[in-house]
């Protein structure tokens, strides 16, 4: 059974999480962690993994439309290297364009209150971020399979 991998929709005051069935193929959400101190939310991260036997971990990078580094995936690669320094697992940043757009879409679709799209867009933004990371994984390694082992 391949290890599980954990999604990070990282944000300032909320921290969405989503981890993969154990075959890899879906993404469930896990509940949001409100943010506290950068000590316990590690630490919260790692005992999250720990019982989901995570083997890698994604943080959602979120770069602009234009591919460039903003301020807050410049925070987001401060929060992979902290988890890259305290945990054992590796720890990989992931685009996120639009996954929270996407999110708030699907969530106002589902005609939920704006309170209750609040409190479930983190977990939403970090589902997408993980469907997407495995359908991608899925996809390179069905290419690999279907051309003799070249990608």
């Amino acid at each position: 059974m391949p290890p599980r991998v954990l999604a990070i929709d990282f944000g300032l005051r909320r921290i969405g999480l989503a981890v993969s069935d154990t075959l890899g193929i879906t993404a469930q959400g896990l509940p949001t962690l409100q943010r506290t101190a950068m000590r316990k939310d590690i630490e919260h991260i790692r005992a999250v993994a720990r019982e989901y036997s995570v083997g890698t971990i994604i943080v959602g990078n979120p770069i602009g439309h234009a591919g460039n580094t903003t301020s807050m995936s410049l925070r987001a690669e401060h929060f992979a290297k902290k988890l890259r320094d305290r945990l054992t697992c590796p720890v990989e940043l992931w685009d996120e364009r639009l996954t929270s757009a996407e999110a708030n879409r699907m969530l106002k679709t589902a005609r939920l209150s704006i309170s209750k799209r609040q409190q479930a867009v983190d977990r939403v933004s970090a589902v997408l971020l993980l469907q997407n990371y495995l359908d991608h994984q899925a996809n390179r390694h069905s290419q690999t399979d279907t051309s003799g082992g070249r990608s």
